[in-house]
């Protein structure tokens, strides 16, 4: 046997134990950044997500589609405005957001899963009433963020239902409020809500970073919620990881068994982090 082929054989024996292990287990992944928007890494997600299916494990996918967003916001002369990190969404472009996210985007996803020999089906959280939202208040009298929401609620009936039947459920971060207005949430969030409501074997949340780094830029991996808040404390944890970082975490204080922050810049990140002894990413357990 040539080198390569034993490498292979090694690869395949590596990855048996995940398997059975995960074998009838949800995995929920947040599926963004340039895993999104480069034709290669879209690939590689797709085939990642149905090789997951085909051996028994429920993936489920949750999407954003920022980039996308903008772009089209863009083209019919739109402008955006962000206040505290979040696009004030006024009706006519939360209108975009679902039309592009609920639309263009989930639709692509779906048929780019199902072209690599998957059963995907699209859906944004207004259906069977999945997700209820509520509105994010900034707190500030003169400052409304409009259609943006926050998870108040999940009934994750559709999703099990679709899992049991063998289909890979694709999901778009929308919302509907009691008031009865639509809601654009954070896909984070949702995520990690979904997978909270499932007992989800794992989270995993694609970034366009390696993880969480030290301050040495070497990855750091198998953090509780101690090390955490240290690094919190002591700077190393910061700016937008921080607030990925409390996602996983919650998940796991939620009965998620780990979550993971992988790098979506990385050709088959989700296998690798699945399916390896080493990962490629930041582990968070409980």
């Amino acid at each position: 046997m040539t080198s390569s082929t034993q490498t292979v054989a090694q690869i395949l024996i590596e990855a048996l134990p995940y398997i059975q292990r995960f074998r009838g287990k949800t995995i929920v992944v947040k599926y963004g950044g340039n895993a999104m928007i480069d034709d290669a890494l879209k690939e590689s997600f797709a085939r990642d997500v149905v090789m997951m299916k085909a051996v028994g494990m429920n993936p489920v996918v949750v999407h954003g589609g920022g980039p996308q967003i903008n772009g089209t916001l863009a083209r019919v002369g739109k402008s955006t405005e962000f206040i505290d990190g979040l696009r004030v969404t006024d009706s006519e472009t939360m209108d975009v957001v679902e039309m592009v996210l609920g639309g263009l985007v989930n639709k692509e996803i779906v048929n780019l899963i199902n072209s690599h020999g998957g059963n995907a089906v699209g859906l944004t959280g207004k259906d069977g009433n999945m997700i209820q939202a509520q509105k994010i208040s900034s707190g500030k009298p003169d400052v409304d963020y409009g259609h943006v929401g926050e998870v108040a609620s999940i009934d994750s009936s559709l999703v099990e239902t679709l899992e049991a039947k063998g289909f890979i459920p694709v999901i778009a971060p929308i919302g509907s409020g009691k008031d009865g207005a639509t809601y654009n949430i954070n896909a984070d969030s949702v995520a990690g809500a979904l997978a909270s409501n499932l007992n989800a074997e794992k989270l995993v949340l694609m970034t366009n970073t390696s993880g969480v780094l030290d301050k040495q830029g070497q990855l750091l991996t198998g953090l509780n919620a101690s090390q955490i808040e240290a690094l919190k404390q002591d700077g190393t944890i910061q700016g937008g990881m921080m607030p990925k970082v409390d996602c996983g975490l919650d998940a796991v204080n939620d009965g998620v068994k780990t979550s993971h922050i992988i790098d979506g810049r990385v050709n088959h990140a989700l296998l690798l982090e699945v399916l390896t002894d080493k990962g490629v990413g930041t582990l968070i357990r409980g």
